[in-house]
Order: C-alpha cells, then sequence, then structure tokens
C-alpha cells in the first residue's frame, strides 16, 4: 500500500514524511506482532517459574504498547495513516510466528527473546536513515528510545534463560 500523507504545518512534514511514515509504520507492524505473541506467552506458558514470567510477560507487553501507541501517533503527526490493525501488521510484519510445540518456560523465554532482539536490530538499522537521510531527528530519537527498551526487555528475557549469554 503506498504511503499517503496529507497536509500538516510541519516542515519535515512536506518534504521527507512519506519515507519516515513507511519506516514507522515498518516498525508499527513489527511491534504489534511482538506485542501479540508476548501476550500469547503470558497465557500460554507453563512449568515452574509460571507466576514470575507471566508476570514479566504482561510487563513487557505493556511496553510494547506504549511503544506502539507512540509510533502511529508520529506516523498521523506526519500527516500519514498508521496502518494498525492486526491484518495489516500480519502482512508486513518480520517477525517470525511464534512456536506452538512447546510452552515450558525455557522454551517461551528463548522465542520471545529472538522476537525483542530481531525488533530492536530491525528497528536499530533504521536510526541512521532517518536521523541523517531524511534529517528526521524526532522519529530517530523514537526509535532509539524504543530500541533500548526492547534491548532492555532482551536482556530480562536472557536472565531468565539457561544460557544468558
Amino acid at each position: 500500500m503506498a504511503t499517503r500523507t496529507s497536509a500538516t504545518h510541519v516542515e519535515l512534514a512536506h518534504k521527507n514524511a512519506p519515507a519516515a511514515v513507511e519506516l514507522l509504520n515498518r516498525q508499527l507492524a513489527n511491534l504489534t506482532d511482538l506485542f501479540t505473541q508476548t501476550k500469547f506467552a503470558h497465557w500460554n506458558v507453563r512449568g515452574m517459574h509460571f507466576i514470575a514470567l507471566h508476570k514479566l510477560f504482561d510487563e513487557l507487553a505493556e511496553k510494547v504498547e506504549e511503544a506502539i501507541d507512540e509510533f502511529a501517533e508520529r506516523v498521523t503527526a506526519l500527516g500519514g495513516v498508521a496502518r494498525g490493525t492486526l491484518r495489516m501488521a500480519e502482512e508486513s510484519s518480520e517477525l517470525d510466528e511464534f512456536p506452538t510445540d512447546d510452552f515450558s518456560g525455557e522454551n517461551v523465554v528463548a522465542a520471545l527473546a529472538d522476537r525483542f532482539a530481531a525488533t530492536a536490530n530491525s528497528m536499530g538499522e533504521q536510526i541512521s536513515t532517518l536521523d541523517e537521510d531524511l534529517g528526521d531527528s524526532c522519529t530517530a530519537d523514537i526509535f532509539t528510545q524504543t530500541v533500548r527498551d526492547l534491548e532492555q526487555a532482551h536482556y530480562f528475557l536472557q536472565a531468565h534463560s539457561r544460557d544468558p549469554a
């Protein structure tokens, strides 16, 4: 779907908004998928550490949900349309589907850690494009803060892993 923008009084919106909106919507899809996969893990995890992981996953999902809102609102501030439905996310997400064959805490933690890392890596690769190529330091800052939060979540997940390296 082509990136559509409407007129705003923000100078960036007239020049580079379509490219920034495209990058924001790509990550909005990843974040929406990450949110639903984190909730899926929250609902289905099993094992000795159930309650600790159940609570951790819910906290991580809340942080991702905050990022979703920030990304969607930045899209609309730039005059774009936030592509934020689940179906839209499914079309565009770069994340692998969550495995459904084993819900032991160890396997669920590993699957979530992989998805948080993948999202952080994908987003991190776009920061310099936003800042240097598009001159959009505000959107780059949103990406930077979100990568920081995703890396912290990954650290929390890795700390629960048998192989924390």
